[in-house]
């Protein structure tokens, strides 16, 4: 009997890792996933790391798990998604020495050292912080000597977990756009970004491209799992990125990305920053185009630990029922949200609602101003996305856990005026996205999933009056960030 033939993908986010086997259509056959487990650096105020060696053994453990709900297949190719901005640090060896995620700022002491910052802006598409790969290395050089002298290359957590399988090194072009050592026009490692940061150009590794066969799986690793040593380690790249071709949009086409963070993304065919440096720019894991980026910043996470001193034990489907029966705005959130055209992050959030307390006032509001604040967020970003390139279709498109409640696309479609389109694979677009790329890889035609609902504005002029409110009250929670 001839198994099926299926795919193992690596999804290493920010909070979470998960392994799922993917059939060539993209069915999900089996899935694991377990938390991702920092700890904080004390070299720094800001800063967190991970094991890379114990990361390998929960990739390693959940693999196998993955492997043993899908049943009987042949796994014909590997391939790894991760965070952006997250790497790893080797030693000349090989050996993992430390793992950095997005969400480690060691390198925030040394921000303003560098000398011209829209000529980096201009270079990488980015306006230089201690979020990209650079400034994590520099923090080790200046603060951890001993560390450093380790250092031999390092790689995106993508790239190392493809390391881990295949024994080769390389940098996949989407990660690359994120080091601040990257040509993001060009594609091409760049000496003066290098010098800039005073980095040897000799950590670099060398850039490979998504949807490239890397190498075959070492023998050690395919015994351990159980799998064929004839599989193909396959080039991922960034989770955005995978998560976007899961869709497969046009050019031009405006993605928005509701998971931990929200990235709002217009795909170009060409190179395009804004004058102001409001936007990111990033390199596509199609090989070909662009990602024109405003992010809103932590958003899915906000509702889920809302969630859990809310609803704790109850089904997203009764606080869906909950929340939309609410008409009035008797209280308003404000949660971290990340605008293009502020300077700095709101970093107190709260919520608005009158005093005293009224009776009307229920778990179900706090909720909906959470639903509201993530969609006033992505409309404010759009609204910079349009400004810095046009967007002339009547739709967008979403993915991501995020886009389960119809609730928030209802939001999104009333405040940006368009139709929202989500697909069957929403909810494991990234996973789809390898199945995407590891098909490309094998030479198997991609089969695209259907377009699962489209929700268009209701037409109702009340959302104007909430966008309204939700503005004063972010900005009145601003107001005490700066005291």
């Amino acid at each position: 009997m001839t198994l099926k033939q299926a795919y193992l993908v690596a999804d290493i986010g920010t909070g979470n890792v998960r392994v799922a086997i993917a059939d060539t259509t993209g069915a999900i056959l089996g899935v694991a996933s377990g938390d991702m487990q920092y700890e904080k650096d004390i070299h720094y105020p800001e800063s967190i790391f991970f094991d890379p060696n114990a990361l390998w053994q929960q990739i390693k453990n959940l693999s196998s798990i993955a492997l043993a709900h899908a049943g009987p297949v042949t796994i014909a190719a590997v391939t790894a998604t991760s965070q952006r901005e997250g790497i790893v640090a080797l030693r000349s060896t090989g050996q993992s020495l430390i793992g950095m995620p997005n969400i480690d700022h060691r390198g925030r002491e040394w921000e303003d050292d560098a000398p011209d910052k829209h000529e980096i802006y201009t270079l990488t598409g980015r306006y230089p912080t201690s979020l990209f790969s650079a400034l994590k290395l520099v923090g080790v050089r200046e603060r951890r000597p001993d560390l450093w002298q380790q250092v031999e290359t390092f790689v995106s957590i993508s790239d190392w977990a493809q390391f881990m399988f295949s024994g080769v090194q390389g940098y996949e072009h989407s990660q690359a756009s994120e080091t601040l050592l990257y040509d993001v026009a060009k594609g091409e490692w760049s000496p003066k970004l290098c010098g800039i940061y005073q980095l040897d150009s000799t950590l670099l590794p060398p850039l490979v491209r998504s949807g490239s066969v890397l190498g075959k799986i070492l023998p050690a690793i395919a015994q351990e799992l159980g799998i064929s040593e004839t599989a193909d380690v396959v080039v991922g790249g960034s989770d955005t990125q995978l998560a976007i071709m899961s869709l497969e949009p046009s050019v031009e086409d405006i993605v928005i990305v509701s998971g931990t963070t929200t990235p709002i993304i217009k795909i170009e065919d060409h190179y395009v920053t804004d004058a102001q440096a409001r936007t990111w720019t990033n390199r596509h894991t199609d090989n070909t185009n662009f990602l024109l980026e405003a992010n809103a910043g932590v958003t899915g996470l906000n509702y889920q630990r809302l969630k859990e001193i809310f609803y704790p034990n109850e089904p997203y489907e009764l606080i869906e029922t909950e929340v939309a029966a609410i008409r009035d705005t008797h209280c308003v959130g404000a949660l971290g949200s990340l605008l293009a055209g502020e300077k700095s992050p709101l970093t107190r959030g709260g919520f608005v609602f009158n005093t005293p307390v009224s009776h009307q006032l229920s778990r179900a509001h706090f909720v909906w101003a959470t639903l509201w604040d993530i969609a006033c967020s992505i409309a404010e970003n759009y609204n910079v996305l349009r400004e810095v390139a046009h967007h002339e279709q009547g739709y967008v498109w979403m993915c991501g856990g995020g886009v389960q409640s119809g609730l928030l696309r209802q939001f999104i479609a009333n405040l940006l005026g368009v139709k929202v389109m989500i697909r069957t694979n929403y909810r494991q677009a990234s996973v789809s996205g390898g199945v995407v790329i590891c098909n490309n890889a094998l030479g198997i035609p991609n089969h695209t999933p259907e377009t699962l609902q489209v929700t268009e504005p209701d037409g109702n002029n009340i959302h104007l009056k909430w966008h309204n409110e939700w503005k004063n009250a972010r900005n009145t929670l601003k107001s005490f960030t700066h005291q």
